[in-house]
């Protein structure tokens, strides 16, 4: 039986960054909050009917920014999520938070509510680039937040931090990942600024952006400073102390079930050995309506020309990889499809066999992911 999650989206930000390309709003005055978290708490009802009593592995929340909700509503949510389902005793239950005091509640709170994870978006300790990221917080408001969270009791801390980013220095880079060190988290997500569609940074790119040597050699410097300060890396952009991984993340990169309750939510689920997939509408009112309106799930079941592709999606970001055992449990398909498809990249080298029947990238293949990948759409 596949691992199960649970995915849930608050989408509401005090301000919306001008780089973030998630499913999400401003919040104005007038927000259907309460009816907004109601919806939610029902469609956690609805959905639990469809895993009889599978435990819930991990929970995330996600956003937007689900610290600009009050521990009493998270607190609200998660009793929802115990009503409902059954919880593994080391359940890993993570909420996004951002430093700023104008999105934050009280960590003991959270805390208090069920959360045992943090992930708080520093994305850089230069005042100067968050600014340019249009980031509400500051370098102080970093720091401040992560000791109130260790204060409050939370031993597994992620911190955001982001490179190559507008007119920045390696050595501004570096020094993000050194001040990030001097708090001691758990786990770091080291990712690169990425001008994705319908996004600000997109329509008007800022100027000084790095070329892609220069973003090589960030990578490249910044993964050996992350090795050296005891950050394993188990993903394109994850790194942690050992035994800190981010369990949910990693049900999404092997491929398990997850559900997903939220604006703009989407779930993986498998029923009789098939993989379905599924929605919720993008919009906070439509998802509120949806709901009120007892509308069910759009599930559409992943059709096997493209199963292999959404496997090596996500699998191929993993630096140790996948075996045969774990694509054929999660995909339903022989393994002789992965060995026929593996060919090609294991003859261009961006591809390595690790163990008997376990493949993973190769730096190479790390550094051209998007080539690998698009070599597993269905007709390649």
């Amino acid at each position: 039986m596949l691992p199960l999650s649970l995915y849930i989206h608050l989408p509401w930000c005090v301000k919306k960054c001008p780089y973030c390309d998630f499913n999400s709003f401003t919040a104005s005055p007038d927000a259907p909050r309460s009816r907004y978290l109601d919806a939610v708490i029902e469609d956690l009802k609805r959905q639990s009917t469809d895993v009889a009593d599978r435990p819930l592995h991990t929970v995330f929340i996600g956003g937007g920014t689900p610290s600009f909700f009050s521990p009493e509503e998270i607190g609200s949510l998660l009793a929802a999520v115990r009503r409902n389902y059954r919880l593994e005793p080391d359940i890993e239950i993570t909420m996004e938070a951002n430093p700023s005091s104008v999105e934050s509640g009280d960590p003991a709170g959270y805390r208090d509510a069920g959360v045992n994870r943090l992930s708080i978006g520093a994305q850089s300790f230069n005042d100067g680039h968050l600014k340019t990221l249009g980031r509400l917080h500051d370098v102080a408001d970093i720091e401040r937040s992560f000791r109130d969270a260790r204060s409050a009791g939370f031993d597994n801390i992620n911190v955001d931090v982001m490179y190559a980013l507008p007119n920045q220095a390696l050595d501004e880079a570096m020094s993000d990942l050194d001040a990030a060190f001097a708090l001691e988290p758990d786990h770091i997500s080291w990712y690169q600024l990425t001008l994705e569609p319908n996004t600000v940074f997109y329509a008007r790119p800022p100027e000084g952006l790095p070329d892609d040597d220069a973003m090589w050699e960030f990578q490249c410097e910044g993964q050996a400073r992350l090795s050296a300060a005891g950050f394993q890396q188990y993903e394109v952009s994850a790194y942690a102390q050992p035994g800190r991984e981010c369990r949910h993340n990693l049900n999404y990169w092997r491929f398990g079930d997850y559900l997903a309750v939220g604006a703009g939510a989407h779930g993986k689920l498998s029923i009789d050995g098939e993989p379905y997939r599924y929605s919720r509408p993008a919009n906070p009112t439509a998802y509120i309506l949806g709901v009120e309106d007892s509308a069910g799930l759009d599930r559409r079941v992943i059709a096997e020309t493209d199963r292999l592709f959404e496997f090596a999606l996500m699998a191929l970001r993993l630096v140790d990889g996948f075996s045969a055992e774990e694509f054929e449990s999660a995909l339903g398909l022989p393994r002789q499809r992965l060995i026929d498809a593996l060919r090609s990249p294991l003859q261009s080298g961006l591809v390595e066999q690790a163990a008997h029947d376990r493949w993973r990238p190769t730096e190479l293949g790390r550094r051209f992911l998007n080539d690998l990948q698009s070599g597993f759409l269905p007709g390649d």
